[in-house]
C-alpha cells in the first residue's frame, strides 16, 4: 500500500511536466471547470503590431452556445492587463486588446462539435482586423489603430485569468477540443489562410506560437488528444 501511494505521488507531476510538439494532436477539455487550462511557450516574446493567429476548434454545443454564456476560446494576460482575449459570447466572437469591455465582435457562424478553423488578422497600423471562418473572411473592422501588444505574459487555453494565472470563472471556462494553435507575427494573405484552412502543404511556419514544436503545460482534467482520432 505504501509503496503504490509513493509511486502515484511521484508520477503525479510528470502529467502536468512541459513536453514538447503537438503535431497532430488535440487538446481536449472534457468539462467546464475553474481548475483545468494549458499554458503555451511562445517562440520568442509577444511584442506585436500585426498578428495573425489560427485555432482548429470543437466545443460541447450544449455548454459553449448557450446564449448568455462567455467561453475563452485564447488568452494571453500579462501580470496587469488581458493583453488579447478570443471568445465566443451571446451569439457572437469576439477579441480584446488590453480591454474586457471594448472588443471588437463579429456575427459569423458560431462553433459546433465539427471542427473549426478560426483565424484572426490584426495590424496597428491601420487597426484592420477580421475573423476566417475556414478560410472565409469576415467584413472588416478598424479596432485599436497604434496600439501594441505587449510582452511579459502567459498564454493560456482553457480559461480567462482575471489575474496572472489565477481567479478563474467556470462559466467562462473552454469545453471541446483545441488544435493547431499558431501564430505569426504579421498578417497572412487570404491565400494562406485558405491553405491553412484545408490544411494544404506549404513553407508557412508560424514563428511566435507553432504547434507542431510547441512547449506546453497542462493543469487539471485536459487529455491530449492521440494521432489515431485524426
Amino acid at each position: 500500500m505504501e509503496s503504490s501511494a509513493l509511486l502515484l505521488f511521484v508520477l503525479l507531476p510528470l502529467a502536468s511536466a512541459d513536453t514538447g510538439g503537438l503535431s497532430d494532436k488535440a487538446l481536449f477539455f472534457p468539462k467546464a471547470t475553474d481548475s483545468s487550462y494549458v499554458t503555451l511557450t511562445p517562440l520568442k516574446p509577444l511584442s506585436l503590431d500585426a498578428f495573425t493567429l489560427c485555432m482548429r476548434l470543437s466545443v460541447d454545443p450544449e455548454v459553449v452556445n448557450q446564449q448568455q454564456r462567455e467561453t475563452i476560446l485564447f488568452a494571453y494576460r500579462t501580470e496587469s492587463h488581458d493583453e488579447l482575449n478570443v471568445w465566443q459570447e451571446k451569439g457572437r466572437i469576439s477579441f480584446c486588446l488590453r480591454s474586457s469591455s471594448d472588443c471588437a465582435a463579429y456575427s459569423i457562424p458560431m462553433l459546433s462539435v465539427f471542427p473549426t478553423t478560426l483565424c484572426l488578422t490584426w495590424e496597428s497600423h491601420t487597426g484592420l482586423a477580421a475573423f476566417w471562418v475556414d478560410g472565409r473572411r469576415s467584413t472588416l473592422q478598424v479596432y485599436r489603430k497604434g496600439h501594441r501588444v505587449q510582452s511579459g505574459g502567459k498564454v493560456i487555453l482553457g480559461q480567462d485569468p482575471d489575474s496572472f494565472l489565477g481567479q478563474f470563472n467556470e462559466n467562462q471556462s473552454f469545453v471541446g477540443e483545441i488544435s493547431d494553435v499558431n501564430m505569426w507575427d504579421s498578417v497572412l494573405t487570404g491565400k494562406q489562410i485558405r491553405h491553412l484552412s484545408e490544411k494544404q502543404s506549404m513553407e508557412l511556419t508560424a514563428n511566435v506560437l507553432n504547434w507542431s514544436s510547441m512547449q506546453f503545460n497542462i493543469v487539471g482534467n485536459v487529455i491530449v488528444v492521440p494521432e489515431k482520432y485524426f
